[in-house]
């Protein structure tokens, strides 16, 4: 089976998104099409107060989770805002999969696992044939994340001190060389 799912993975700070954004920046300059959503932590100082998600097709954002959303699921000291999820989230995920070459999902976790239309929009997504990059929380013993980490048609990289300022190149060759032209 061809493997046209890339999952990265790896502990909280070591360079999973910024390994995503440079693979979206190179694969832009290639002239590929990319859909799909990023996460990125705001900070106040040196305080991380949330985390924002941002459609890479159209530059919508909204909030994941943040110190003082006053409602939705309690994830540490965060709560989900399933409204931007879903709107911003998931539909940029299922956008993706109708109209990008590649799909980008920048993460796969708890907050975003708090939503089934996140996990469907994700399932939509992984069996639409497309190329697919995502990020995947390290911990998480959720059986989604687990069910798509043993998918056959997915690799699993560690990005590691080591490895990630490579990364990148890394996910570019294992995502275009199936792609039609190479």
């Amino acid at each position: 089976m061809r493997k046209h799912i890339i999952l990265i993975t790896g502990i909280a700070g070591i360079g999973k998104t910024t390994a995503i954004i440079r693979t979206v920046e190179i694969l832009k300059g290639q002239g590929y099409e990319i859909g799909g959503m990023i996460t990125k932590e705001k900070r106040e100082g040196y305080a991380r107060i949330g985390f924002e998600i941002q459609d890479l097709a159209t530059q919508n954002q909204g909030w994941l989770a943040h110190i003082n959303q006053p409602n939705g699921p309690k994830i540490g000291k965060y709560r989900v805002n399933l409204k931007d999820l879903e709107s911003v989230g998931a539909n940029a995920v299922r956008n993706a999969t109708k109209t990008a070459d590649i799909i980008v999902i920048d993460e796969i976790g708890p907050m975003e696992l708090c939503s089934k239309v996140f996990e469907e929009a994700v399932m939509q997504a992984m069996d639409s044939g497309k190329p697919l990059i995502a990020t995947v929380h390290y911990n998480t013993t959720a059986s989604f994340a687990r069910d798509i980490k043993a998918r056959q048609d997915a690799e699993v990289y560690d990005v590691t001190l080591g490895n990630r300022d490579l990364m990148h190149n890394l996910i570019i060759e294992k995502i275009i060389k199936p792609l039609p032209g190479h």
